[in-house]
């Protein structure tokens, strides 16, 4: 693969997700992204645990300089993102006035990378999943970046060897290789979320492969892009993209912004771009550990299990007693005691003013919550 030099390259962090499903340590006011509550495996006993945003930061570090890295997060989070990670100053804080859906946050940063550098290719970068070895991150989307450095009629997203037929994620259908990487591949079919019959032929088939949500475009075929699919988009960020650098700007993005029609970069960008003749979407393997944490099963997985296979994080004195497969979290206070006995399958969750308990299997019905709690997920 021939090696232009990488001046144009910038990166972007969506990090604007509530993490419902992660109720209730994740909160409007604290969301999941922004949770201290993660412990990386490689990290010594009893240090300090991290957010899902820190961590998505840090993989950036090598890959870009500090001035060409953004996060776009709702405009509510910029303070709580200024003290966590104060290497982001106000200029390098995309914040939405509220959430539009990932075409506006993508589409977001396109129009202020395009205004800022004509020939900009940016990565769409993911605030919520753990990704491991961080080199073998970097070097793939080093991958994205040249394929679009040297075509920048490409749309690359990386790709995700399925390990259980998910109808969470979309899928992307391997097609013919391309020539500059052993790893990239042209798309025959991007199809998002499909039902659980679907999921279970796509896995079988061999062909698919989840796609992570993660991109890298080039700024102005991106724009392009959603002029032809998504005009009404195109022609509110054509406004904010005008704006920026101006006095008006947060007049007119607090105007505009929420109006933009919320559907995600998948329905609106990439199935149908996939269909085009003049467009060619590729993607990369990414052979590493790749965990979404949306979930408390999710979280889970970044636990390491006892004998019994019980997971447990938090500060809390926490006994099990006959019990097995249970997950039991607990905030930064040690003043509490949390006890089971003879209980199985088991996620419980324990925050000073809310205290979750549900079995583990019924996970994805978290959300059903909302209808009955006074002040829903809050």
């Amino acid at each position: 693969m021939s090696t232009p030099e990488p001046t144009h390259r910038f990166a972007m962090i969506m990090a604007g997700g509530q993490g419902t499903r992660l109720w209730p340590m994740s909160r409007q006011h604290l969301p999941k992204q922004l949770l201290p509550f993660i412990q990386r495996p490689h990290d010594p006993p009893g240090a300090p645990l991290r957010s899902l945003l820190e961590l998505a930061a840090d993989r950036l570090t090598s890959l870009l300089p500090q001035d060409r890295q953004y996060i776009c997060t709702g405009e509510r989070y910029r303070e709580l993102i200024r003290r966590g990670l104060p290497q982001f100053d106000d200029a390098h804080i995309l914040g939405e006035p509220e959430g539009r859906d990932t075409v506006n946050a993508v589409g977001f940063a396109a129009a202020v990378f395009e205004r800022i550098d004509p020939d900009a290719v940016f990565a769409v970068l993911t605030a919520d999943h753990i990704i491991e070895p961080d080199d073998v991150f970097r070097r793939v989307m080093d991958i994205g970046f040249r394929l679009v450095e040297n075509d920048p009629s490409r749309l690359v997203t990386f790709s995700i060897t399925p390990t259980y037929p998910a109808t969470g994620f979309g899928y992307v259908e391997r097609g013919e290789r391309i020539e500059e990487a052993d790893s990239a591949w042209r798309v025959k079919k991007f199809v998002e979320k499909p039902d659980a019959r679907r999921a279970a032929e796509y896995v079988a088939s061999g062909r698919f492969g989840w796609n992570s949500g993660m991109f890298v475009f080039h700024a102005g075929t991106l724009m392009k892009c959603l002029s032809r699919f998504k005009p009404e988009s195109a022609a509110g960020l054509g406004l904010i993209q005008r704006a920026w650098g101006t006095p008006t700007y947060t007049k007119v993005l607090n105007e505009v912004y929420p109006t933009l029609p919320r559907i995600s970069i998948d329905y609106a960008v990439m199935e149908p771009a996939s269909m085009q003749d003049d467009l060619m979407i590729c993607a990369v393997d990414m052979n590493v550990r790749w965990l979404d944490v949306g979930s408390w099963p999710s979280y889970a997985e970044t636990l390491r299990p006892d004998d019994d296979g019980n997971r447990v994080s938090g500060r809390a004195r926490t006994f099990i007693v006959n019990g097995k497969q249970n997950l039991v979290v607990s905030g930064e206070s040690g003043e509490h005691t949390i006890a089971l006995l003879g209980c199985e399958g088991l996620t419980i969750v324990h925050t000073p003013d809310a205290t979750l308990i549900m079995p583990s299997e019924k996970a994805q019905d978290l959300k059903d919550l909302h209808k009955l709690l006074p002040n829903g997920l809050k």
